[in-house]
């Protein structure tokens, strides 16, 4: 079958044959409709992330159809649509037993160290093959499965309470789907923090306030806005210390900044000023959980979680086009999110 990889670091991904996956007897093999193109891949791509063994094919928001299932799988069967939940986990051990899979001894994510969706199928523990409803576009439960999945969870992170209010810096395709599911959470006011006027355009569509970040202070900005209090929940979701620090000194007394953007600096603050005087919070947030994702696939097929302008372009499974799109994301370019479509 036709794969796209990262075969050398730091050089422009591959078009490959490869070998079609064994489906053991707990897998499930899926044929790929939809493989969304992270910002993460271009930090993979680039060696900013390290990724393993080599030759190796990204793609970690994946959807598509099942066409094989192994002898012992039960929960799914041959034709269903599903959105795969990027982690392979064992089920069995503590972390799994808590809930907390991303920390299972023998997790493994598809597209950063086991083959992921740059390809036009893939085998999966069928564990991790999460239906995906008939109202639910493939390339709309792709990106869930990264962009959204990953909010949801850094919200839940941060312990965000009715009536309280919420910073987004980065409304890319993580930030979309923040914006939108901080108000379904309860989230008085969110506000949209960016450079690209086309984002924040979009975010104020979807009832954020927009900080154009090129054009103000946004510490500055959202202390205004909010009275001089802050925000009670700052998400930062580009990876830059820079935003990093203004997620931090953006929080009102008792706030929490949750941070997920995979950064290549280290984060640098005033202790006492930024922290122990207001007794606010850093808090780290890693993938999302299985056990999340039912509900976040509810809410998009209610239509409270409306990914249909988040994907702004589609791609065939070819190398140049998607080493195209890498390029742009680590300029941090125009658009939300480009998926592969086979």
């Amino acid at each position: 079958m036709k794969a796209v990889q990262i075969v050398e670091i730091g050089a422009p991904l591959q078009e490959r044959e490869v070998m079609l996956p064994k489906v053991g007897e707990r897998d499930v093999l899926v044929r790929v409709r939809a493989a969304g193109i992270c910002h993460s891949d271009a930090h993979y791509r680039a060696g900013n992330s390290p990724v393993a063994p080599l030759p190796i094919t990204p793609g970690h928001e994946v959807a598509g159809v099942i066409e094989e299932v192994g002898s012992q799988v039960t929960n799914v069967q041959v034709g269903d649509r599903v959105c795969l939940h990027y982690l392979t986990t064992c089920g069995d051990c503590h972390y799994c037993a808590l809930g907390s899979e991303q920390f299972c001894v023998e997790a493994s994510m598809i597209g950063k160290y086991r083959d992921g969706g740059y390809a036009e199928a893939i085998v999966i523990p069928a564990r991790s093959a999460v239906p995906l409803p008939d109202e639910i576009p493939f390339v709309q439960g792709a990106v869930m499965m990264c962009s959204s999945a990953t909010s949801f969870h850094a919200l839940r992170k941060g312990r965000l309470h009715p009536g309280e209010t919420v910073a987004v810096f980065g409304v890319g395709g993580l930030g979309m789907s923040a914006v939108q599911l901080a108000a379904t959470m309860g989230a008085l006011d969110v506000y949209a923090v960016d450079i690209n006027e086309e984002r924040l355009a979009m975010a104020e569509g979807l009832g954020a306030i927009p900080v154009n970040a090129s054009q103000k202070d946004p510490i500055e900005e959202i202390r205004r806005l909010t009275d001089g209090r802050g925000t009670d929940v700052s998400l930062e979701l580009v990876g830059l210390p820079s935003t990093m620090k203004q997620a931090v000194q953006s929080l009102a007394f008792f706030g929490r900044a949750v941070l997920v953007g995979i950064a290549s600096e280290p984060l640098q603050v005033d202790t006492y000023a930024d922290l122990l005087g207001r007794e606010a919070e850093v808090i780290g947030s890693a993938d999302h959980l299985l056990q999340e994702l039912p509900l976040l696939i509810e809410y998009a097929r209610r239509g409270v979680l409306d990914l249909s302008d988040v994907v702004t372009r589609t791609v065939d499974l070819n190398a140049d086009a998607i080493n195209e799109v890498l390029d742009g994301l680590e300029t941090f370019g125009r658009g939300v999110r480009t998926v592969i479509t086979p």
